[in-house]
C-alpha cells in the first residue's frame, strides 16, 4: 500500500513537473500590443507612417542607444531595409522591393537621420557608406542640402546632413561641393540673421533664402545650433556643463566674419531670450496655432543649448518640459519620434529621462516597438531578477524532476537510478 502510493504520488509529481517546466522558463511577460496588421514587423509606433516612418524609426533607435538600450534586431533591420539602391531614404517604402525615386521620393533629411541612427547602432557599416555617398552625391552648389536632391538648400535639411557627417567621424568642414568647393558651414552661416536684422532675431537662422528679408525660424535656429557645433541630434556634452550664458552675436567690424562657433553662440542667445520671453518654450510656427508652445522645438532648443555648455539657460525650459503646465509627456505618449525628442533632451541636458516630471520616458519609448534586446535602468534590474528567479525556479522544478524521476525508477525495478 505505501509503495503504490508512493509511486502513485511520484508519478504525479513527474507529470506536473513536465507541465510547469516550460511556463517556468518563460519570461512572464505579455505579447506586445500588435500596432495593427498593416503595419511591419520592427516599425516603431502604431501611426500610419507614411509621412515619417523612416525619421520616427531613426530617431528611437538613437535615443535607446543615447541611454543604454539595445534595440531590438528587427527594428535595425527594418530601417536597414528601408534604404534605396542608390543609397538615400524615402520617408517610408511600404514595399521595399519597389525601386525609389530619386528625384522626388528621396528625402535629405531621412537619409540624414538613418545615417546618425545606424551609425550609432553598430553593425550596419555598408548601409551607412551608401548614405553619406548619396549625401554627398546631392551636395548643392552653396554647400547645403534641399529636402529633395537638388532643391533648394534649407538649415533643417542642411543641419542633418551635418550630423551624419559627424556622427562618421567625417569634418563637415571638409565635405565641399564638387561645383562651388563651398562647405555645409557656409551654407548655413549664410542663413542666419547677423546685425542688419532687428536686435531681438539677430543670431536667429532662417529656413531657406527668401527674395525679401530673411524671417527667423525658431526651429530652423534649433536645428543650425546644434550643426554649426559640428554635432548630430546627440551631442556629446561631456566637459560641456558650465560655459556660462550664451553670447549673442557683436556687431561692429568684421562682424559678418564669424566662425561656426560663433554663430552657434550667436543662436543659442537667440534661442535662450526668445523661451525666456515666453515662459520658458518655444512657440509654435504652425498657422492657427497663435501662442501655442512647441514642445517638439523647445527639447531641440533644449539640445542646442546643452551642446554649448549652457544647462543654466536649458534649466528653465527643461523646467517648463517636465511639468504639468509643459504637458510634454502628454504630448508625446505613443508617439515614438516625440518621445525621443524628449528622451534626447533630458539626455544631453543630464536629466534622468527615466524620471521625467514622474514619466518614464524609456519606459514608453520601448513600449512603442519591439522589445529591445538589452536595457538599463530598472527595466534591466527588473529583467535581471525575473530571469534569476526563472532560472531559479527552472532548477528547483528540474531538482524534483530528477528526484521524481529516481525515485520511480527505484521503486519500479528495485535495481538501478533513473535520471531525469
Amino acid at each position: 500500500m505505501i509503495v503504490r502510493r508512493s509511486v502513485a504520488a511520484l508519478a504525479v509529481s513527474a507529470a506536473l513537473c513536465a507541465a510547469v517546466a516550460p511556463a517556468a522558463s518563460a519570461d512572464g511577460k505579455p505579447a506586445p500590443k500588435a500596432s495593427g496588421s498593416a503595419l511591419p514587423k520592427g516599425l516603431y509606433g502604431a501611426e500610419d507612417p507614411k509621412f515619417d516612418g523612416v525619421w520616427r524609426q531613426s530617431l528611437a533607435l538613437l535615443a535607446q542607444d543615447a541611454v543604454d538600450v539595445t534595440p531590438a534586431k528587427s527594428a535595425v533591420d527594418w530601417l536597414a531595409g528601408q534604404q534605396c539602391e542608390d543609397g538615400g531614404f524615402a520617408a517610408y517604402r511600404a514595399d521595399p522591393a519597389k525601386a525609389c525615386d530619386p528625384k522626388k521620393g528621396e528625402f535629405s533629411d531621412a537619409t540624414a537621420a538613418a545615417v546618425q541612427a545606424l551609425a550609432a547602432v553598430g553593425g550596419r557599416a555598408k548601409a551607412v557608406e551608401k548614405g553619406i555617398g548619396w549625401l554627398k552625391r546631392n551636395q548643392n552648389g552653396d554647400g547645403g542640402w534641399g529636402m529633395n536632391p537638388g532643391g533648394p538648400s534649407d538649415a533643417n535639411s542642411t543641419s542633418a546632413a551635418i550630423g551624419a557627417f559627424a556622427a562618421t567621424s567625417v569634418d563637415p568642414a571638409e565635405v565641399t561641393s564638387a561645383e562651388s568647393g563651398k562647405t555645409p558651414y557656409d551654407a548655413l552661416l549664410g542663413l542666419q540673421l547677423g546685425c542688419d536684422a532687428k536686435a531681438d532675431e539677430r543670431g536667429a537662422f532662417a529656413y531657406q533664402k527668401d527674395k525679401g528679408e530673411p524671417a527667423a525660424n525658431d526651429l530652423a535656429t534649433a536645428s543650425a545650433a546644434l550643426a554649426v557645433r559640428g554635432s548630430g541630434f546627440v551631442p556629446d556634452t561631456e566637459g560641456r556643463a558650465n560655459n556660462g550664458k550664451p553670447k549673442p552675436p557683436a556687431c561692429g567690424s568684421g562682424a559678418e566674419d564669424r566662425t561656426p562657433e560663433q554663430a552657434a553662440e550667436g543662436a543659442a542667445a537667440y534661442l535662450s531670450t526668445t523661451m525666456a520671453g515666453h515662459g520658458g518654450h518655444l512657440l509654435s510656427a504652425m498657422p492657427g496655432a497663435k501662442n501655442q508652445p512647441d514642445v517638439g522645438g523647445t527639447a531641440d532648443a533644449i539640445v542646442a543649448l546643452s551642446a554649448g555648455g549652457h544647462r543654466a539657460a536649458a534649466a528653465k525650459p527643461l523646467a517648463w518640459l517636465r511639468s504639468k503646465d509643459g504637458g510634454a509627456a502628454a504630448w508625446a505618449k505613443g508617439n515614438p519620434g516625440a518621445l525621443a525628442k524628449l528622451v534626447l533632451a533630458a539626455h544631453a541636458a543630464g536629466a534622468d529621462p527615466r524620471d521625467f516630471g514622474g514619466t518614464d520616458l524609456v519606459q514608453r519609448l520601448n513600449a512603442t516597438g519591439p522589445k529591445p534586446q538589452a536595457a538599463s535602468g530598472p527595466e534591466a534590474s527588473a529583467k535581471s531578477k525575473d530571469e534569476k528567479d526563472d532560472s531559479n525556479s527552472v532548477w528547483w522544478i528540474v531538482g524534483i524532476c530528477a528526484v521524481a524521476g529516481m525515485g520511480i525508477g527505484f521503486l519500479l525495478s528495485g535495481r538501478k537510478k533513473q535520471r531525469v
